[in-house]
This record gives C-alpha cells, sequence and structure tokens, in this order.
C-alpha cells in the first residue's frame, strides 16, 4: 500500500484518515479509549499527531487484521 505519510514529522487528521478508513468521531472516540494515539495541539486551531506514531498504528492494525 502507497501513502503519503511522512517517517518523521507530524502529520493532520485529514491525511491520517486518508490511510486508515474510519470517519473522524470514530476517530476522536478510538482516542478517547486509548485505541489511538494522543494527539499534540501546536496553537488553537492546529491539532497534529506524530508521524511515527500513526506508522506503528498502522502495523499494529495491519497485523491483528492478520490473526
Amino acid at each position: 500500500m502507497s501513502n503519503n505519510l511522512p517517517q518523521t514529522g507530524f502529520v493532520r487528521l485529514p491525511q491520517i484518515l486518508a490511510v486508515i478508513p474510519i470517519g473522524k468521531s470514530t476517530w476522536w472516540a478510538g482516542i478517547k479509549t486509548g485505541k489511538y494515539p494522543e494527539p499534540i495541539k501546536l496553537g488553537a486551531n492546529t491539532t497534529v499527531w506524530k508521524a511515527e506514531d500513526i506508522h506503528a498504528l498502522i502495523k499494529k492494525l495491519a497485523a491483528s487484521e492478520v490473526q
């Protein structure tokens, strides 16, 4: 699978949802339950996630799919 996520740095929610096919409300609910990584607030209207955390999440989700 080819994705446009950088290997390092920060990514925004639209970039994440382009490779993890879920809705925004499901994503935020998953953060509340600890299933998805915590966001980082860079400003009042800017929320990001570490690209490394998202890559680790993708690997974890792929591994659980195989089982």
